[in-house]
């Protein structure tokens, strides 16, 4: 490691030293080789100065593979951009200074198009229903080669894709089976009939579909989260409502359209991007611009909530939600870091910088806590030392995202307020230390505050140089991690492999289980603890909940967000909402924009 920052011969002062050049390591590789020398160069793209350039790389990536990653110099944190498909490119230049190109080792995935499963329900008698499919067995050979399988408890694809419920069934009772000619199936249960269709797609076209579902049932101005079906399943009785974690989901769902349009320049993706961060700066304009954003708001006329702190704004209009959680605070953060770094509108940006300020100054200024109007703490909002004495099991995560919040303030307004108090958090009063001992404190795995962490984790590492600090946040990500890698979580994978870029990371796993989510969200029953091929942990969650030691794929269970447990395999939901879809779209866009996830 160069000897540079804090903890290092020189520059611990020198905020150039300290805060560029530390962090970084140089290394040397010797390399062999016969042959005749080989130039490989291409046409200049660039409008630079030249007739050509040197390309990026000599093959394509591995499909479904994490392709090679050489790194002759690292530097501690998340890159930006195009960084993560690129071989560093190291010069030394005149008196000792280094030049080089950043680079994640991580390797990126290569897209291609995977089928999506769709169904159409029909009476058995319906003019549309094959007349063979009235009789015939109950297995049956698709035109691509693959056995289906009916029982009276569901239908098995190859035996280990397994369809029940209503997401694909008007009954589980199986009959009969009619393989269609695209891979697909036609399926007479006793009470009805279902076409289950395969439909090659593309990621991009499935976040298309998903961006669709948004704007029609679950954009209520601007903000973005699930909906009520009043009906069943019928998706014509949508009912949009306020939610207790409106800043969180809708923060999620903005940063998703940023990254989009940094990956795309899509001008319906910054459309969408600025709608939903107005929305979300919004919530601190609803409570008087004091620097307390509300959980959520609906407008006079709009149907009333049923539970929660709600006060009316003095001139009657908007009625918004109080008792603000440490949850709706790390999401609007890392949408403040996202929106600043991506979106190119420069009002919006200074509106953004503004909200945070006043958010961090109140939380600073009230000995790290978030007060409300009335004067006291939120139940949620504490990051406190005296906290931490009451509440031990809370105090590493909680560390974490204050931190994540100090530095994203001091990152996007340049106040140096802020660097100052992340310093004095991290290293005076031990919060990055503190962070580190998550294994240790924790009272139980909640998958809630592994949501929490990683949005946090990601602002830390994008805006961190401090060598000494990254190594301390490393450490307390992998704390983390040791549950979290079981999950094949598609965004917290994508996060860890952006900040631990020597990290054995199985983006493909996690890349498998983004194509295997539903393109129907609807909250319907689910039930798989009947399977005989599921392998059970002998403890419960904790809510007591048996809990799988089978990871599922999400198309088997019940429509989540990534703050669920995954092994827990059961739903009741009755098709009596829909999920929004941001769970997939985050992840899609975040990966294509750091170019983990190529192609579409």
């Amino acid at each position: 490691m160069l000897p540079f920052g804090r903890g290092q011969k020189y520059g611990a002062e020198t905020p150039v030293l300290r805060d560029v050049i530390a962090g970084w390591e140089l290394s040397g590789i010797t390399e062999f080789q016969t042959g005749q020398p080989l130039a490989i160069t291409q046409p200049n793209e660039t409008h630079g100065f030249t007739e050509s350039q040197r390309p990026q790389r000599s093959r394509q990536p591995y499909t479904f593979e994490r392709a090679d990653a050489l790194a002759l110099v690292q530097h501690r944190g998340i890159p930006g951009g195009s960084v993560c498909q690129n071989r560093v490119d190291v010069r030394i230049i005149g008196f000792g200074w280094l030049a080089a190109a950043l680079s994640c080792a991580a390797a990126s995935v290569q897209l291609s198009p995977q089928p999506q499963k769709f169904r159409t329900f029909y009476a058995v008698y319906d003019a549309g229903v094959p007349p063979s499919l009235e009789t015939g067995a109950a297995t049956a050979t698709a035109s691509d080669g693959v056995v289906w399988r009916g029982t009276h408890a569901g239908l098995w694809r190859g035996g280990s894709e397994y369809f029940a419920g209503k997401r694909y069934l008007p009954d589980d009772d199986i009959q009969h089976l009619l393989p269609d000619n695209a891979a697909g199936v036609w399926v007479r249960t006793r009470t009805g009939v279902s076409h289950i269709e395969l439909r090659p797609m593309t990621m991009a076209a499935k976040a298309a579909l998903f961006e669709a579902r948004v704007h029609a049932r679950h954009d209520r101005h601007g903000l973005v989260s699930p909906s009520n079906l009043r009906v069943s399943g019928d998706l014509a009785s949508n009912q949009m409502r306020d939610d207790d974690n409106d800043g969180l989901w809708t923060s999620m769902y903005a940063a998703a359209e940023c990254f989009r349009y940094a990956a795309t320049k899509s001008p319906e993706a910054l459309a969408y991007a600025n709608k939903s961060t107005e929305a979300v700066l919004f919530l601190e304009q609803v409570t008087g611009g004091v620097g307390f954003p509300a959980r959520s708001y609906i407008r006079k006329g709009e149907p009333m909530p049923r539970d929660g702190e709600w006060h009316w704004t003095p001139d009657g209009k908007y009625y918004w939600k109080g008792d603000t959680s440490s949850d709706e605070i790390v999401g609007h953060f890392f949408l403040y870091g996202v929106a600043t770094d991506l979106l190119p509108d420069g009002d919006l940006k200074r509106r953004i910088r503004a909200t945070a300020a006043r958010i961090m100054n109140r939380i600073i200024d009230n000995g790290y806590y978030l007060v409300g109007l009335n004067g006291k703490p939120t139940t949620w909002g504490r990051w406190s030392q005296a906290y931490f004495r009451q509440e031990p099991g809370d105090s590493p995560l909680n560390a974490l995202e204050l931190l994540s919040f100090l530095r994203t303030a001091a990152h996007i307004t340049g106040d140096p307020r802020y660097e100052r108090e992340y310093r004095k958090a991290a290293i005076e009063l031990g919060y990055a230390a503190l962070a580190g001992r998550y294994r240790e404190l924790r009272e139980e795995i909640n998958y809630s505050d592994e949501e929490l962490a990683m949005l946090a984790f990601y602002g830390l590492f994008r805006y961190e140089t401090d060598a000494g600090l990254l190594r301390e946040y490393r450490a307390a990500l992998d704390a983390w991690w040791a549950n979290i890698v079981r999950e094949q979580n598609p965004l917290w994978s994508l996060i860890y492999a952006l900040a631990e870029p020597t990290a054995s990371v199985d983006l493909v796993a996690s890349v498998r289980r983004l194509y295997r989510m539903p393109v129907d969200t609807i909250d319907w029953t689910v039930k798989n603890s009947n399977r005989s091929d599921i392998q059970w942990q002998s403890s419960t969650d904790r809510f007591r909940h048996r809990q799988a030691k089978t990871l599922l794929p999400p198309d088997e269970l019940p429509a989540r967000k990534w703050n669920s447990n995954p092994f827990d395999i059961d739903g009741d939901g009755g098709g009596r909402g829909e999920d929004d879809g941001t769970a997939f779209l985050l992840p899609y866009w975040l990966g294509r924009y750091h170019r983990l996830l190529l192609g579409e």
